[in-house]
């Protein structure tokens, strides 16, 4: 069978390594366009075997260059997403409206076979979260252009490679409280970055046109009990602390001074609505790709990193019938 290509932008994030691994392990050949190839690249280019993979450096800005490469390909797709907005063009409507719409137009004028668009779930609620809106616009952009187009939306995406979990259990490691904004209600239904892929390959595979497609993660808990399971995973005790909203308010300002903030504004917004299946789409439960892994089970592989001990706290090292606890 001959190959084909698949067109990757966004392909150093954790979604996009696992994607690149996924993809070119069942055959198909894929090109992944960076920004800083001098950064990105030995990162990129060993999620799979030589000739299986090319690496482009270009601006998401650079229309003409772009354009080139949708000359040689069969799929399209884009997994670029900020959470906050930066100087120098990096705002939700350039990211999340504006690019979406160019990649679908050339999507359309060179005939490709699919056009899949990574957006996010719960922004037709959020109608007060910027983030939220640039999404929504987005999608409505690629339809208008491209109406073939597979729009997935997930819920919070983790694995050990994520910004999410690892940034919690390093701040319960270090903080003698944590923060519960909206006192911690707020419900998730947590999708793990394999499944997130397998869906994404299926999708290719199968040849699913299926408008918008919520992923789902096999449970729903509260962002409270997310909190509470990192702790346990890690092996921690914490105050949790209900965030009065006009204090998270100020704390979230004063970190958008900083280059990479914890929190901001609109972000806290989001916050306020459920992160889960709306009943108004497919999942990819709806489409015969069910989520497999649960968030305990997957999280328990990576978070001895934040755990007394390290390495030395697994089941392989504590448990009672190991060498170093057999009698002499």
């Amino acid at each position: 069978m001959k190959a084909k290509n698949c067109l990757i932008f966004g392909g150093s994030g954790q979604i996009g390594r696992n994607l690149i691994r996924k993809l070119t392990k069942n055959n198909y050949r894929v090109t992944v366009v960076t920004r800083n190839i001098h950064q990105k690249s030995y990162i990129i280019k060993t999620q799979a075997n030589a000739g299986y993979i090319d690496i482009v450096e270009a601006s998401i800005y650079d229309e003409n260059k772009i354009r080139e490469l949708f000359k040689k390909s069969d799929i399209c797709i884009n997994l670029i997403g900020i959470l906050f907005e930066k100087k120098k063009g990096n705002s939700f409507k350039n990211i999340h409206s504006l690019f979406p719409s160019i990649l679908a137009k050339l999507s359309k004028e060179y005939n490709l076979k699919h056009f899949i668009h990574l957006s996010a779930l719960g922004i037709n609620e959020a109608e007060d979260s910027n983030y939220a809106k640039s999404k929504l616009e987005g999608e409505n952009n690629i339809f208008k252009n491209f109406p073939l187009a597979s729009v997935l939306r997930p819920s919070v995406v983790y694995s050990s490679d994520d910004n999410f979990t690892t940034n919690f259990m390093t701040l319960l490691n270090r903080l003698p409280f944590f923060p519960l904004y909206y006192h911690g209600n707020t419900k998730f239904s947590p999708i793990h970055c394999s499944d997130l892929t397998d869906v994404i390959y299926n999708v290719i595979s199968k040849n699913i046109y299926s408008k918008i497609i919520e992923c789902v993660g096999p449970e729903t808990i509260t962002f409270k009990e997310i909190i509470e399971k990192l702790l346990k995973s890690i092996g921690k005790k914490r105050l949790l602390i209900p965030f009065p909203l006009k204090l998270a308010e100020f704390s979230a300002s004063f970190f958008e001074i900083m280059p990479n903030p914890l929190l901001t504004r609109d972000q806290l917004r989001l916050l306020r609505y459920n992160n889960i299946a709306s009943g108004k789409y497919k999942t990819n439960f709806d489409i015969g790709i069910p989520s497999l892994r649960y968030f305990d089970e997957e999280v328990k592989k990576y978070s001895y990193m934040w755990r007394e001990g390290g390495q030395f706290s697994t089941v392989k090292y504590t448990e009672k019938n190991d060498l170093g606890n057999k009698p002499n």
